[in-house]
């Protein structure tokens, strides 16, 4: 049993002790740890003191609270969902994503004409405010059930004179080819972060509290590196790890001047 020092905040240092007994295996992954009473006779303090402790080890994703029956370690396996994040294109110039066989979709695709915001614009290189379709999709991992929430960004600007006009809803592949189509070499930039998720996103993603998410930007570059499509990619970051292929660039090559 930790000695509790009665100096600085309380409730860190009994969520310190606890976390101590944790690491040490007293309770391992998917074990109750011991009720509020017996916790406050074991450091000898309050109950809003336990509480808080508790609270704070739940917070770090470290405890997991089961109203009605107590507090569980949580497990820390590993995700069970790899998502291959890859792009290649065949030789007839379709493009084919590697993940994009094993999504089914839970709701239909919802489409919306919006604007971009501050961070959006900056992304795609346009003034805040420009005209956009947004096409939002939820999606799941028909082997384990993970969600995910996709969601596809593009420009009028883009869409004009092409068939992402008139379905914009389209999956990024095919719009992949469409801007091919039209005179586009692509290329890929993805930038990935994780964060807490807002309220809306943990509940439609249905992951526990204190789970942060991954959330993916991908941004399509045209001719001349023009940005002309952004989609985001977001997952529970306890279920799913992503992925990637490097390939080494090659060096630009320089032209001889003439003499």
């Amino acid at each position: 049993m930790g000695e509790i020092q009665r100096p600085g905040a309380l409730y860190q240092q009994v969520a310190a002790e606890i976390r101590k007994a944790i690491t040490a295996g007293e309770f391992p992954p998917g074990a109750a740890l011991p009720s509020e009473s017996q916790l406050i006779a074991r450091y000898g303090v309050s109950r809003p003191t336990v509480r808080n402790a508790v609270a704070a080890l739940r917070a770090e994703g470290l405890v997991e609270v089961v109203h009605g029956k107590g507090s569980f370690v949580r497990f820390t396996a590993q995700p069970q969902l790899t998502v291959d994040r890859r792009i290649t294109q065949d030789r007839s110039g379709r493009f084919t994503a590697a993940d994009g066989a094993q999504w089914d979709h839970v709701e239909e695709p919802a489409v919306q004409r919006t604007q971009t915001t501050t961070a959006t614009a900056a992304a795609l290189e346009v003034e805040e405010g420009e005209a956009l379709f947004a096409c939002d999709r939820l999606l799941s991992d028909p082997a384990t059930g993970t969600r995910v929430l996709h969601r596809t960004l593009i420009p009028f600007a883009t869409a004009e004179g092409t068939d992402l006009a008139d379905a914009p809803d389209s999956e990024p592949v095919v719009v992949y080819g469409v801007l091919a189509e039209a005179g586009h070499a692509l290329t890929w930039t993805e930038t990935v972060q994780a964060r807490m998720p807002l309220p809306d996103e943990r509940a439609t993603l249905q992951i526990p509290d204190a789970t942060p998410i991954l959330h993916t930007l991908r941004i399509t570059h045209g001719n001349d590196h023009q940005p002309l499509l952004l989609e985001e990619f977001r997952v529970s970051a306890d279920r799913a790890q992503l992925t990637y292929r490097i390939n080494a660039d090659k060096p630009a090559t320089r032209r001889r001047s003439r003499a």
